[in-house]
């Protein structure tokens, strides 16, 4: 169902890979409640996607752009806002990699190169998206910037690996940054902490199907879907949130309050 709640804003989304990411989700959501938009992602992860697929279906055009690189995102601000027509009002940050993930390498025997590619790619970049929106004055009043996040920023997630520290960076991030576009430019910056999602990056992560069922169990509504995190989104891009800011909203079904279940309490139970 359509509510028109973004009819007439301008965006910008990161992140689309194919239909399982939330960020494409999202894009569907926002075309549906009347947003326009550019999409973009790195070359690399456009070769592995569909996303000129997603463009198509939504009436827009796509921009690469490496997100670690300032040259690249001044030509994509400086094309979104020609191709929209104006300021732009909604920001997505979807963009995650760890290479110690993908390569195997565990926590405590980390290849630090990597690191600094995945932390580049997965917190700074978002520093640098909002960087060059902040210097070009790009962004509109009441504009409304959201980054994804996950818990193990907080809490001990082991298989998560170094994508937890790269997380907490990105949310001090949100914090900090989102303090001087809310003074300067009355831009609102926010992170979601979704529930685990079958995404390509999520996936990735070792014992993951395990974990998404314990989640499930844990959560008193059952995890949030990709889809209803793009619902979500939908609201902080819209003007019914303009007083929300510098906050990580949790929307993760209850998991992140509850201590233990009945139902993970009963598997172990029928185990003894």
């Amino acid at each position: 169902m359509s509510y028109n709640l973004l009819k007439g804003k301008r965006g910008i989304i990161f992140g689309a890979l194919d239909e399982n990411s939330i960020a494409w989700k999202t894009a569907e959501r926002v075309f549906e409640e009347g947003g326009n938009f550019v999409l973009t992602n790195a070359p690399v992860a456009m070769r592995m996607g569909a996303i000129n697929e997603l463009a198509e279906k939504t009436n827009t055009q796509v921009i690469p752009a490496d997100a670690t690189s300032l040259e690249d995102l001044e030509n994509l601000v400086e094309k979104a806002t020609e191709i929209l027509g104006g300021k732009i009002d909604f920001v997505l940050h979807s963009i995650g990699m760890s290479v110690n993930v993908r390569k195997g390498r565990h926590y405590t025997d980390l290849n630090y190169d990597w690191s600094q590619k995945g932390w580049d790619v997965s917190a700074l970049s978002f520093h640098k998206v909002m960087q060059t929106l902040y210097k070009k004055d790009a962004m509109s009043e009441w504009g409304s910037i959201v980054a994804l996040t996950y818990m193990a920023a907080q809490r001990v997630f082991p298989d998560y690996n170094d994508m937890a520290d790269n997380k907490a960076y990105l949310e001090s991030i949100a914090r900090s940054f989102g303090y001087f576009f809310g003074r300067d430019k009355k831009v609102r910056v926010n992170t979601i902490s979704q529930s685990p999602t079958p995404t390509t990056a999520g996936k990735g992560v070792k014992g993951f199907d395990g974990f998404i069922e314990y989640a499930d169990k844990m959560s008193p509504l059952g995890n949030a879907s990709a889809q209803e995190c793009a619902d979500y989104t939908v609201s902080l891009f819209s003007d019914l949130t303009k007083k929300v800011t510098l906050q990580n909203l949790y929307h993760d079904g209850g998991f992140s309050n509850v201590g233990v279940s009945d139902l993970v309490m009963e598997k172990f139970i029928d185990e003894e």
